[in-house]
């Protein structure tokens, strides 16, 4: 009897170790960035005035008038909006260092941080403050309004 109730200490203390084993490398391979904001964010693409015009995101189409969809956050998000009877128009929009994130990280997990956070890309966003036509509606969301002034408004 006294042998079984060894044996179930040692296994059962055994899954212990490993659990906390696991739980301590789950907590330390994220980061910062990762943990609050991800390596892509949800990015909502609408068309100012023209619900028809068709939407190409990256080279691939995902609407008519608006679209949304998941990007990465350290990738240049190319948009081309195209719509019968007038020239096409591409939008390159830009992406940008997220300082106040990466500080948090370095505080927080030291070069790990930096390392998880530069490689998922989650040290990046669009950069809104440059750029008029991207609104941040908070960490993890975007909109990104395209102004297709140079097409006939449609009817």
């Amino acid at each position: 009897m006294v042998l079984l109730f060894s044996n179930l200490t040692k296994v059962i203390m055994k899954k212990i170790f490993y659990f906390g084993i696991l739980l301590l490398a789950s907590v330390s391979l994220n980061s910062c960035g990762v943990i609050f904001g991800g390596s892509k964010f949800s990015g909502n693409i609408v068309v100012k005035d023209h619900p028809d015009a068709e939407i190409y995101v990256n080279g691939m189409k995902t609407g008519t008038g608006k679209s949304s969809g998941l990007y990465r956050r350290n990738a240049t998000l190319r948009v081309e909006v195209k719509q019968t009877g007038c020239e096409s128009k591409v939008m390159n929009y830009d992406y940008t260092f997220r300082t106040g994130n990466f500080i948090l990280s370095v505080l927080m997990w030291g070069i790990a941080g930096i390392v998880v956070d530069l490689a998922t890309g989650a040290s990046f966003k669009p950069d809104h403050k440059h750029n008029k036509e991207i609104q941040r509606i908070n960490d993890k969301e975007y909109l990104f309004t395209v102004d297709y002034s140079g097409c006939p408004v449609s009817q």
